[in-house]
């Protein structure tokens, strides 16, 4: 029988398994870290256009994922999605340089500032990559001149490379990401993702064999739709990226059993039932996948059962995700990989003689760093929530809507929404630029904006509250709770 793993060789499995960046752009998919949730299946169906997930949830991850024909396979296998086998995949756009197959930011800037409208630069995309021959050796703004300059041979392209698929039973799939690195601006932003929505929709109700696929943050679906309100019927067959409390944890033992290492082996000889699906690809036990009691137990070898001397102080296994629970209960992974490998470190470094792995401290210290790391994406994502939520700094929480009411009058938030939305529509050159909330003259309804992100949500007694992942590097306190960063 294999020996159980100590403490400091659990450390060196977590410290190797884990990835060393938490930024999805760095992680590239293979057969060892492909991870399948159920949860995703829907986002991965062909038929899907839309596929909403905020920062850290696998976006990018996924589109990768379709861009390789073996992982596509595995995807297949795994989910049952027998038309995943039967792809020509495309990239439509993607945070990768790749002049040939459609513009980066300069490039877009400059069609944009030309007056290229956003649909016909996405149009010439799609040409591009279904091979359209004429387009091949110009330039974008002469592919999309010539484009405009023959819509009949563009539709005849179209209508025959559909039928060439059908014929071949068959489907293009072109795939777009990294959507926030469109422009520069917001608002030109949202009406290049306006282009792409707009494209989509005209390919899926106007073929039967081309299909595209948007990985996509919603509060950028949501401000494309004000430009193109035929976005809407996108919104019913779209699948958001969430995951589960099983989901996070069945990730973090997909990474400890598929690491090409001893002490890998040695933790899959834990629990029965591992099962070699391909070469260098392991999967999980389906209790250790998606039964809470056997995860737990799991967990509280690297961690211990309690965050502290007894249960009073918490359980390991849900004080975790709970801590990085947004205020629509999602968690992304990268927030909890994130915890996990700053709790290791710290255990490491202040708690080496602890008998986990974990130490409850490390893990408390974890979620402090995942929230600066998230309040820090949120500033760059949508820079009004912070100017919403400063003025709270050093309350406590719940706090009384009144108060909140107060501080923001105080504050003169309205004033310093619509000065940082004037600033913005100034390097524009437009009045129409929202770079802010949709009714930064309410507050009421700002509260409720804020819920809806999942920055604050309210109490059954109407109180106010912030979530731990948000609250903590915001500065906002809590009786009892995680100890705020201190600036």
């Amino acid at each position: 029988m294999t020996a159980p793993l100590g403490a400091e060789e659990y450390r060196d499995l977590l410290i190797s398994a884990l990835p060393d960046a938490q930024d999805a752009d760095t992680v590239e998919p293979s057969l060892s870290n492909l991870f399948t949730p159920d949860s995703h299946r829907l986002a991965l169906h062909v038929d899907t256009t839309v596929v909403r997930g905020g920062r850290g949830v696998g976006k990018t991850f996924w589109y990768r994922t379709l861009l390789d024909d073996q992982l596509r396979e595995v995807a297949a296998d795994e989910y049952r999605i027998e038309r995943l086998r039967h792809l020509k995949v495309h990239r439509g756009y993607g945070a990768t340089i790749l002049p040939k197959l459609y513009p980066g930011p300069n490039p877009l800037r400059a069609l944009v500032d030309a007056g290229v409208t956003p649909y016909d630069v996405w149009n010439a995309v799609l040409l591009a990559a279904l091979g359209q021959q004429e387009i091949q050796a110009l330039s974008w703004q002469q592919r999309i001149e010539w484009i405009r300059a023959h819509p009949e041979e563009r539709d005849a392209t179209i209508a025959e490379i559909d039928r060439q698929a059908q014929a071949e039973e068959t489907t293009h799939l072109v795939l777009f990401d990294a959507l926030e690195h469109l422009h520069l601006d917001r608002g030109q932003a949202d009406r290049l993702v306006a282009g792409i929505l707009q494209l989509a929709l005209e390919m899926r109700l106007g073929t039967k064999n081309i299909r595209c696929k948007i990985f996509i943050r919603p509060d950028m679906f949501d401000g494309a739709l004000l430009h193109f309100p035929d976005a809407s019927k996108l919104t019913a067959n779209a699948a958001s990226l969430k995951w589960s409390t099983t989901n996070l944890y069945g990730l973090l033992f997909h990474y400890l059993g598929n690491h090409d290492s001893e002490g890998s082996k040695r933790f899959r000889s834990l629990q029965d039932g591992w099962t070699e699906h391909r070469q260098e690809r392991h999967l999980l036990p389906p209790a250790l996948l998606g039964d809470q009691g056997t995860q737990a137990d799991m967990f509280s070898r690297l961690a211990g059962p309690y965050m502290g001397a007894n249960f009073r102080k918490g359980i390991t296994y849900t004080w975790l995700p709970n801590h990085l629970m947004d205020g629509v209960e999602q968690v992304s992974p990268r927030s909890f990989l994130n915890a996990l490998g700053m709790a290791v470190n710290e255990t490491r470094g202040d708690y080496a003689a602890h008998p986990y792995a974990i130490h409850h401290e490390g893990i408390r210290r974890g979620v402090q760093s995942a929230s600066r790391t998230r309040v820090g994406e949120i500033r760059e994502d949508m820079p009004w929530v912070h100017t919403a939520i400063a003025p709270l700094n050093g309350q406590q929480v719940p706090i009384d809507q009144n108060l909140v009411l107060e501080r923001w009058v105080d504050a003169d938030l309205t004033g310093q929404l619509h000065r940082e939305s004037a600033r913005a529509s100034a390097l524009d050159g437009e009045v129409e630029v929202r770079t802010g909330p949709r009714y930064p003259d309410n507050h009421l309804l700002l509260i409720d904006e804020l819920i809806t992100l999942g920055v604050m949500r309210r109490r059954k007694d109407g109180r106010i509250d912030l979530p731990d992942v948000y609250r903590i590097a915001f500065s906002i306190g809590r009786k009892g709770g995680v100890p705020k960063v201190q600036s």
